[in-house]
């Protein structure tokens, strides 16, 4: 406030103002908050540390952990596969081959016995060594096969069962042996029929093959390398309808419209089944490509079928024969060559002088088919390649009557053919 007095000026300074209560009281309980979380933060972190060393703190701790360690975690995952092999397995069987090694020619014979001029003074050349009395027998070697039926019928590959000198086993999935009998080997496929003495086996149904479509899930059962009985692999149809030469110690056979898989197929896996997810066959496992991984073949379920069917209508496997060889043309082949079609059945010999286009005698030969005629049509179906000549006469039987068309010579014309029966 300022005064004038005798035109001078005299400052007098303002009185304080008073601090109000409730300011004190606010800051008070601020600061008392603030030393509160302080201390009470120390304090906390203080008694945490004692009850952890405590003798109680340790047992909790290591309750919880050991809760934590020993808590179960379930994964849901796709549970066909396994219940398809606990559904076929029990129907799955190992087939073991077995031989007298003494009647195998050569077989033990020390090189160093012999005397060198034995020959030279035994007029009829025959060795004077006898078989012994006792029978050698060994395991040579082993397949797989399983029940088509409850009464002990088994399919399987020929040439798993296709030395007639060697008696077979058949091994069950539960250990059990019986010895088996082979009733019928298909003459053009390679599939065969064994048969045990026993009653309410499990067995498989088969599926329409027709209906399978590459990257399909499909599922493999056999007794791989002749020593994992019922080894299981998994994979899906990698092609359908191939043709290859499968080759075995007993030859070789041209199978055409086999399916190819990536499910591991090993040796001893033969004769095994090819399984859908549906837990029926597919197909039989038949042979491998040794030159790639991965990639095994099995002979389509309606094949099968069929080689079933006959063995009960006639007592063995029948097929229906035309007697004649040939290459399925191909664009580029037909190109190469110069051919007048693309597609079709050409008839052609082969390498050796015995190997007919035609063989002398047989319904083709009847018929007036002659070297390079070209197949094109079964009873009105296209001959391709994936309708292979073989394939399509499969679906007849011996005796029956068919209509090939035939291009023979510049002209396309209709041919009936009586089939014959495959010896």
């Amino acid at each position: 406030m300022e005064i004038q007095e005798n035109d001078q000026s005299i400052l007098v300074p303002e009185p304080a103002k008073p601090t109000s209560l409730k300011s004190i009281s606010f800051k008070v309980v601020i600061l008392a908050i603030i030393c509160s979380l302080v201390f009470g933060g120390i304090g906390g972190a203080l008694g945490g540390l004692y009850f952890l060393r405590s003798s109680a703190g340790k047992k909790l701790l290591g309750e919880s952990f050991s809760a934590g360690l020993n808590q179960k975690v379930t994964f849901n995952e796709d549970s066909s596969t396994v219940d398809v092999v606990k559904q076929a397995s029990p129907a799955v069987v190992s087939i073991i081959i077995s031989q007298d090694l003494n009647k195998i020619p050569g077989y033990g014979m020390d090189p160093f016995s012999q005397d060198p001029f034995f020959n030279f003074f035994n007029s009829d050349g025959q060795s004077e060594q006898q078989t012994p009395a006792t029978p050698n027998i060994q395991e040579v070697g082993a397949g797989s096969g399983f029940f088509i039926s409850a009464d002990g019928l088994i399919l399987t590959n020929k040439h798993v069962v296709s030395d007639t000198t060697a008696s077979y086993t058949v091994i069950t999935s539960d250990g059990k042996k019986y010895d088996a009998k082979v009733l019928a080997q298909d003459p053009t496929n390679d599939l065969a029929l064994v048969k045990i003495t026993i009653q309410n086996a499990p067995f498989l149904k088969l599926s329409d093959s027709s209906q399978l479509q590459v990257g399909q899930h499909v599922i493999a059962i056999g007794n791989s390398l002749g020593q994992y009985q019922n080894t299981v692999t998994s994979g899906i149809v990698s092609g359908i309808g191939r043709s290859i030469t499968a080759g075995s110690d007993t030859g070789s056979e041209n199978l055409s419209g086999v399916i190819q898989t990536d499910a591991a197929i090993n040796p001893g896996n033969s004769g095994g089944p090819l399984l859908n997810i549906a837990g029926q066959v597919v197909g039989i496992n038949t042979a491998i490509d040794q030159q790639g991984q991965l990639v095994g073949f099995a002979i389509p379920s309606n094949e099968v079928a069929k080689a079933v069917a006959s063995y009960q209508k006639n007592g063995k496997i029948t097929s229906a024969f035309l007697g004649v060889r040939y290459i399925i043309l191909t664009a580029d082949i037909a190109s190469q060559q110069k051919l007048p079609r693309d597609y079709g059945a050409l008839i052609v010999r082969g390498q050796n002088v015995t190997d007919f286009a035609v063989l002398p005698g047989s319904p083709a030969d009847k018929a007036g088919l002659v070297e390079n005629d070209i197949i094109l049509e079964v009873n009105g179906t296209k001959v391709d390649q994936n309708h292979t000549l073989s394939s399509l006469l499969s679906n007849y039987s011996p005796n029956d009557v068919v209509t090939l068309k035939v291009y023979h010579k510049g002209q396309e014309n209709d041919v009936k053919v009586t089939l014959g029966e495959t010896k």
